[in-house]
């Protein structure tokens, strides 16, 4: 690595996961996607795994366990209660949902950009900031 290369080189054993992640990744349903992972990052023609991956229905496919967690997450979703439980947490209680969050915003862009698009993502969270900007206004 050149002195002036800003990429710092992390050995897999230190990277940290979620709770979670582990199984989710090593899921038999994970399979083809890791496998496509695998030959993009040796730069390997992935045409076999995508594939593969073609031939899942779409229920055993990545991006449908992402929308799914997302609609179950958000199915009745009501800010009032949010509101009820941001006025009765503790500080603690508080910053640990912060911790949970922190990320998802940026996660839910990037799944959004590799799904649709820079432009549609980026048109989609406008909107989106725009809603929740009126909302109970």
């Amino acid at each position: 690595m050149a002195e002036d290369d800003p990429t710092k080189r992390i050995p897999i054993k230190d990277i940290r996961q979620e709770e979670g992640a582990r199984e989710l990744a090593s899921s038999p349903d994970m399979k083809p996607h890791l496998e496509f992972i695998k030959a993009v990052m040796q730069s390997h023609d992935p045409s076999p795994e995508l594939q593969a991956i073609r031939q899942l229905p779409l229920e055993k496919r990545y991006v449908w366990r992402l929308a799914s967690a997302l609609k179950w997450g958000f199915a009745d979703f009501d800010d009032l209660s949010v509101e009820a439980d941001r006025r009765t947490l503790t500080p603690e209680d508080l910053a640990k949902v912060m911790d949970l969050l922190k990320f998802r915003p940026m996660q839910l862009a990037i799944v959004l950009k590799a799904l649709v698009g820079v432009e549609e993502m980026q048109r989609m969270m406008v909107e989106a900031i725009k809603v929740a900007k009126q909302a109970n206004n």
